[in-house]
């Protein structure tokens, strides 16, 4: 909060003294380094430039509280990037559910017959050692 009252004070101030905005192309108050955006005075408000994603607003204050809108550019290309993640995923999920492999690799997926069988073959083989190698170990001629 500390830092937008920096930013909003020298456009409160340029505004308070009558400076014409059309006649001479404002200043923009530069972030100092390590800050995210640039603000330019414009009318009405401001234009805030996010130094990170290039990403342009424009602000105003309407009874005490800053709105901010992106540009109509920055919403169509942020609009047009949603659509094309949303296409690929679609795409990608297809793919995958199309992809040979275990079913087991795939969520929701009951297994196949075979499948079953297989996994219920090697528990019993298992089991069986297991019970082989503990009647052995309890023999009664077996010491320890």
């Amino acid at each position: 909060m500390g830092h937008a009252r920096h930013f909003i004070l020298p456009i409160v101030l340029a505004a308070a003294s009558g400076a014409p905005a059309a006649a001479e192309t404002p200043h923009p108050i530069i972030a100092p380094e390590g800050e995210r955006f640039t603000l330019t005075p414009a009318e009405g408000g401001f234009v805030r430039l996010n130094k990170e994603t290039g990403a342009v607003s424009y602000c105003s204050v309407k009874d005490g509280v800053t709105v901010c809108r992106l540009g109509a550019e920055e919403r169509a290309a942020l609009e047009a990037e949603i659509n094309r993640l949303r296409k690929e995923n679609a795409e990608l999920k297809a793919r995958a559910d199309a992809a040979p492999g275990p079913q087991a690799a795939r969520p929701n997926a009951t297994p196949s017959e075979e499948e079953f069988e297989r996994a219920l073959s090697f528990t019993e083989r298992l089991l069986r050692r297991i019970m082989r190698v503990f009647r052995e170990e309890t023999s009664p001629g077996r010491t320890l």
